[in-house]
């Protein structure tokens, strides 16, 4: 079925591009929480080899791309602050996905109800 988007009604243009902005929402916000997690993960790797290295080991940070010398318990805290941080984010960005999702896809149901009826 292909359809003509000048014959459509200006109320269902405005839902159309209403319903496209939420897609782009949608996709902005998928790839944000790819991101936070990807982060999560980094976090999730340095903790564990931080953990595992003893406390009088050197250690260093990178601070606007200049490495910096740092403490194990310091840095260790730092990530797990971070990682805290960053799931929080993905729990928020997560809520938001859903509520996004749920809102597009019924705004697609009501459009193609509109589609058909025309």
């Amino acid at each position: 079925m292909t359809i003509n988007f000048d014959q459509l009604n200006e109320e269902t243009k405005k839902k159309f591009q209403t319903l496209t902005q939420f897609g782009q929402t949608l996709e902005i916000l998928t790839q944000q929480k790819l991101q936070i997690d990807s982060n999560i993960r980094e976090s999730e790797l340095a903790i564990e080899n931080l953990t595992e290295a003893t406390p009088d080991t050197p250690v260093y940070k990178s601070i606007g791309g200049v490495m910096v010398k740092s403490t194990r318990d310091k840095l260790l805290d730092e990530k797990k602050s971070n990682k805290e941080t960053l799931t929080m984010q993905s729990k928020t960005l997560a809520q938001k996905i859903e509520r996004t999702k749920s809102t597009f896809e019924n705004m697609q149901k009501s459009l193609q109800e509109d589609l058909q009826n025309q």
